[in-house]
């Protein structure tokens, strides 16, 4: 399963047209949130969303924090909400969590820990543990080469970094630090966090649609166009 993971769009729904191509050949398209700007509504982001399935009908996404969390519930009308659930496609699992913990307090989708834990765990609920994962989770997690600011300190959450250890997906994707762009590992979780689109990063992976897959990612990288 080829999957292209985009993030922080933030409304430039021009910058969609140079992935086109990446978009229209993967299996599955994942967007991690920020997809329109501070505050911005479902109709700032549906047409970021007919944009991209304008290329490829198979997207899954959660808002981020600068979208407002009607976004959210946009995204789960719309049949693509990953945020608080999850989905299966071909033997592997997509769960979401949308938003981000507490960090400046001036955006309107931003949460407590314990509010993020339980947002992870409800997008768990009732998925057999042995099936492959991936995780869309605007919010990093703490203390990764994925959530480090320019001073170097280290803004992610320690709700999701919990939950990556605990359940193991084979891969999450985030947004969020825009300056963070890279991949790392959790045990056997691969992060990857590709930057803004509108900046031209994206995220390439390959993942293993078998049950029991261990080290199931056969490839992750941040590409850019």
């Amino acid at each position: 399963m080829v999957i292209i993971g985009v993030t922080d769009i933030h409304g430039e729904v021009g910058c969609i047209d140079r992935v086109k191509a990446e978009l229209a050949s993967a299996d599955v398209v994942l967007v991690a949130g920020d997809l329109a700007s501070f505050g911005a509504a479902r109709r700032d982001a549906a047409p970021i969303v007919d944009a991209i399935r304008a290329h490829n009908a198979n997207v899954l996404a959660v808002a981020g924090n600068c979208d407002d969390p009607d976004v959210e519930q946009y995204l789960l009308d719309e049949g693509i909400g990953l945020h608080g659930t999850h989905r299966v496609i071909d033997g592997v699992a997509f769960l979401g969590c949308g938003g981000s913990r507490r960090n400046w307090g001036a955006t309107p989708n931003e949460h407590s820990e314990d509010v993020l834990a339980g947002f992870l765990d409800a997008a768990a609920a009732g998925l057999d543990p042995d099936m492959p994962a991936v995780l869309v989770c605007h919010q990093p997690p703490l203390g990764t080469a994925v959530d480090r600011v320019p001073s170097g300190q280290h803004v992610g959450s320690r709700a999701v970094r919990a939950f990556i250890e605990t359940f193991k997906p084979l891969l999450c994707l985030s947004g969020h630090i825009h300056e963070s762009v890279g991949t790392d590992r959790l045990g056997n979780t691969q992060l990857v966090n590709p930057g803004p689109l509108y900046d031209g990063g994206y995220a390439y992976a390959e993942v293993l649609d078998r049950v029991g897959a261990v080290d199931g990612v056969a490839a992750v990288e941040v590409r850019r166009v």
